[in-house]
């Protein structure tokens, strides 16, 4: 039997600021947005918390390949689209793709359960940057 999770303050901001927010922030940016809040905030305080909140399924890390991670305030179901450009992260709500799981369960002697899928293009903004 676990003990319960100790209340922190820090680690409920981290979380109130990531539910607020479409963005898609570093741990650095995190950090910064925090330390208006809490200036005395260490950002190993700020990972650890972060990587806990991962791990209790309370937000997501995202892998946009740009060697950083990415947080994630919103859990349900949806998908995310990088900007070729600039680096942004979008949310794309839009049915489910579940269905590759079943394609790719044909071609795998294991079991599937589960996918992650990141779709890359260029944003609304830098295209009209670039007319």
């Amino acid at each position: 039997m676990s003990t319960p999770l100790k209340f922190s303050r820090q680690r409920e901001s981290i979380k109130e600021y990531l539910k607020s927010t479409k963005e898609h922030p570093t741990a650095d940016m995190v950090y910064q947005h925090v330390r208006q809040i809490y200036p005395k905030v260490s950002l190993g305080t700020v990972y650890r918390n972060l990587n806990l909140l991962v791990e209790l399924g309370e937000i997501n890390k995202v892998d946009c390949g740009d060697g950083y991670d990415h947080f994630d305030g919103n859990i349900g179901p949806h998908y995310h689209v990088v900007c070729n450009k600039c680096g942004t992260v979008y949310d794309l709500e839009m049915e489910s793709i579940d269905h590759i799981n079943v394609i790719a369960e044909a071609h795998f002697k294991g079991k599937i359960t589960g996918h992650m899928v990141m779709f890359r293009g260029i944003c609304e903004k830098c295209l009209e940057e670039d007319n």
